[in-house]
């Protein structure tokens, strides 16, 4: 009983600086915060144990959970997810209660975002062990934590987002999809785990294909790696533009590009493109359990490292 109303004021705190009561409750960064971002543990202990409320937040609703988790500092963010950090209690339809950790900036963002952002893959951990939601709603000012892991290419915590149910279509009104964000800031890593989890590769953001972005950074590895996926590239944007027009000509990109436009795939691997696309998010999973040979699951599962037919001409 003592320790639901001990969760009670916190989530009544956490409810008070959410909806922005300035009765005391708003501060600029305090000790608190200074602490959990420079990971200093000892100082955030005292604090806590003096009587510091875990959950004050700034102007910006940023709390020193937020900063732990935006600096990758593990203990800090367990310090204060045991003193009751963002505690929200959440009762569903069936009167079941929980308490979950995603209580947002100003502009959004949960702790799992900054973790995401910072590449802590033991603090993204540590939060979803908490309840942390990692599917959060979408504003125009957020981006969810899988966006965030895709921005900054922090290859282990977008698979750690996608295991976890992230969802792979989640679309961002400034970037998309996370695999055009992948695409974009070139982060090869994410764009591979992105599309083994079964994200479509012709997704669309105002007719623009992560195959129109893959060009504009002139990534060779990364045009080869979609269209093994079995990205369009045919496709035309708002403009009317297609991929090997934003190459330049004589470049490694522009020459794959045309290879590609002029060579379709082999039935081979249209084939294993289908019974992927088909499978859809569940492709890794099926494949895994089929009867067939090593050579012919490696394959499907795109664990041979592709190469392009064009090295052989």
């Amino acid at each position: 009983m003592v320790a639901l109303q001990q969760s009670n004021m916190e989530v009544t705190a956490a409810r008070r600086s959410f909806l922005c009561d300035i009765e005391g409750f708003w501060a600029d960064h305090t000790a608190l915060h200074m602490a959990a971002s420079q990971g200093r543990v000892l100082q955030l202990k005292q604090l806590i144990e003096g009587g510091a409320s875990v959950n004050m937040v700034t102007v910006d609703n940023i709390t020193p959970l937020h900063e732990a988790c935006l600096r990758g500092h593990l203990t800090c963010a367990r310090l204060l997810l045991e003193a009751g950090a963002q505690l929200v209690l959440t009762i569903t339809l069936n009167d079941s209660i929980s308490f979950k950790v995603d209580v947002r900036t100003i502009h959004g963002s949960t702790p799992l975002c900054h973790a995401c952002s910072s590449g802590s893959l033991e603090c993204a951990e540590l939060l979803l062990e908490h309840g942390a939601n990692v599917n959060p709603s979408l504003t125009a000012l957020t981006a969810s934590p899988l966006h965030e892991a895709c921005i900054h290419g922090n290859v282990e915590v977008a698979r750690l987002m996608i295991a976890s149910g992230a969802q792979l279509e989640a679309y961002d009104v400034h970037f998309g999809p996370p695999l055009h964000i992948a695409c974009a800031k070139g982060h090869v890593g994410c764009v591979r785990e992105l599309l083994i989890a079964g994200a479509n590769v012709n997704s669309v953001k105002f007719h623009e294909t992560a195959l129109h972005h893959a060009a504009q950074i002139d990534s060779v590895d990364m045009i080869e790696l979609l269209i093994e996926f079995g990205a369009n590239v045919q496709a035309s944007d708002n403009v009317d533009r297609k991929p090997v027009d934003y190459t330049t000509p004589e470049t490694p990109s522009h020459s794959c590009l045309l290879y590609y436009q002029s060579h379709p795939l082999s039935l081979q691997q249209l084939c294993r493109i289908t019974v992927r696309k088909t499978l859809g998010t569940r492709a890794s999973e099926a494949i895994g359990q089929l009867t067939v040979s090593r050579r012919l699951h490696s394959y499907l599962q795109y664990c041979d490292h592709p190469i392009s037919p064009r090295s052989n001409t």
